[in-house]
């Protein structure tokens, strides 16, 4: 039997600074069948970078939910970034990973750019490999002048998106293509000038006469005290990462500046790089478990593809993942389980025809809830190996200390979202399941009470993991808003606890 075809889209959006924003989107595309395996935003670019992977409609769903929650939250015309960008749901690129082929891709880029523009009323223009015309294969060209320029172009009859409305909004346009995996390479380099960096990159790219298949823009980096090239490798098998870093070493030493790190923002093909490169090209903070596209791939679904018995072994091991938070993800999906089958033992049911589309509501939420607290499990499991990433940052100077500690905030902060978010899930569906205790099938009513305390547990395993993180944030203000929730979320939870536990005893007394 062959393999289930495998789809991997790497999605940008025009925010890396407000931080419930990108949470919005983070959640959005998480949907049932699609992992986001990577993820990482940057303040000074002003950009979130996802990477998720699934079947291609599972990522096909996934984009959409994303790109439909960063139009709603995103106004380009108060977007200001380092980075090149036309709109809020910048890029969304397809790239093949396993079963299926590169043409395959092309199509399914064409039919959700198309899908894409007629639900959201959105200019999108098809790049790369899914290009209906040459000069649109390249992604600088379809954003050239960015934002501001593309809206102007647009406006005067020119430049005319493949599919949707033919005019700019506040959302921008975005770009959707097929693509080998490209792999995004900085170079950060000594010195504030900008103009230095910026003669590095012409000279390294293929557009100057450079290096084939490498993109570069070089900008400064004001919050490093440095500048950086920042290349887009689009085909590694042509110039690797070796090339490039040599490269930009060799233009930099012409103009006097040193090479101080670099870093691969997102995912590498295993193929395109060695343990080797990791010190010999200064790489910063790269993870090869988490990183290369291969590994993830071979791990399946993390939490969500295991058995029950690895699972818990993994727990039991002497890892500090998957822990807490994980568990009490799981626990949510199993609340979940219990609510679905109780909803589902009840429609259909003679004597509960008034429950009947209520029930199988319950149904599909429950189970659209199951799938996401197994991908909140994965989530929670991430954010505490970035943490403990992060401990594991150099700190031989002032900047590298500077550096790992905001690393380490940041950290701490997702690993007590990611538990946040658990239990808000759970008091949410411990609604559904009191309920569920009040007019489902009565046969079923000790099913319904165990998912409220199943999901109960939920929350109060969540809570823990919350709490023990918040220390580590340093930022006051950011952990009082979760504690103020927290404490919001602990009422309510014993609130339907309570509730359910009187109709259980009614029903069945």
């Amino acid at each position: 039997m062959s393999p289930e075809p495998l789809v991997a889209c790497v999605p940008n959006f025009s925010e890396g600074r407000r931080r419930d924003v990108i949470d919005a989107i983070l959640r959005a595309l998480e949907v049932p069948g699609a992992r986001v395996v990577y993820r990482q935003w940057d303040p000074e670019h002003n950009r979130l970078d996802a990477t998720v992977i699934g079947s291609p409609d599972a990522v096909r769903a996934s984009a959409l939910a994303g790109a439909a929650a960063a139009v709603r939250l995103i106004d380009m015309d108060e977007h200001r970034g380092g980075h090149p960008r036309m709109g809020a749901a910048d890029v969304i690129p397809f790239m093949p990973v396993r079963g299926i082929t590169m043409d395959e891709c092309v199509e399914l880029a064409r039919s959700f750019a198309r899908e894409l523009a007629e639900t959201l009323n959105l200019p999108v223009y098809c790049y790369d490999r899914a290009a209906f015309t040459e000069e649109r294969r390249s992604l600088a060209e379809v954003r050239k002048g960015e934002y501001e320029g593309l809206r102007e172009a647009v406006a005067r009859g020119e430049r005319l998106p493949d599919f949707g409305p033919h005019e700019i909004g506040k959302a921008g346009a975005t770009a959707v293509g097929a693509r080998k995996p490209l792999i995004a390479f900085n170079v950060y380099l000594s010195g504030t000038d900008e103009a230095a960096a910026k003669e590095v990159a012409r000279s390294v790219r293929e557009s100057s006469g450079g290096l084939p298949a490498v993109r570069a823009i070089g900008f400064a980096v004001p919050e490093r005290g440095c500048v950086t090239v920042s290349m887009n490798l689009v085909d590694y098998e042509v110039t690797g990462l070796r090339e490039a870093f040599d490269a930009v070493r060799a233009e930099a030493a012409r103009r006097g500046m040193e090479v101080l790190a670099s870093e691969i923002v997102g995912l590498v093909p295993q193929a395109a790089i060695s343990e080797a490169d990791v010190a010999e090209l200064r790489l910063e903070g790269f993870d090869a478990d988490r990183q290369i596209l291969e590994r993830l791939v071979s791990a399946g679904a993390g939490i969500r593809g295991e058995r029950l018995e690895e699972f818990l072994e993994a727990v039991a091991s002497d890892r500090p993942t998957p822990g807490g938070g994980a568990v009490a993800a799981v626990s949510g999906a199993a609340g979940a389980a219990l609510v679905e089958m109780v909803s589902n033992l009840t429609a259909g049911r003679s004597g509960y025809e008034q429950t009947w589309d209520r029930m199988r509501e319950v149904a599909t939420a429950a189970s659209r809830a199951r799938a996401e607290f197994l991908a909140l499990a994965d989530r929670d499991t991430a954010a505490f190996d970035r943490v403990m990433g992060a401990f594991g940052l150099p700190k031989e100077t002032d900047e590298q200390r500077a550096e790992r500690s905001r690393a380490i905030r940041e950290a701490y902060r997702e690993a007590a979202e990611a538990p946040l978010e658990v239990a808000r899930r759970a008091v949410d569906l411990m609604e559904a399941a009191a309920e569920c205790v009040r007019v489902g099938n009565v046969n079923a009513a000790s099913d319904a009470l165990s998912a409220v305390h199943e999901l109960s547990a939920s929350v109060g395993c969540a809570i823990a993991n919350v709490e023990i993180n918040l220390a580590g944030m340093k930022d006051e203000a950011a952990a009082a808003r979760m504690r103020s929730e927290i404490g919001a979320i602990r009422a309510r939870a014993r609130e339907w606890s309570e509730t359910a536990e009187l109709v259980f005893a009614t029903r069945v007394g």
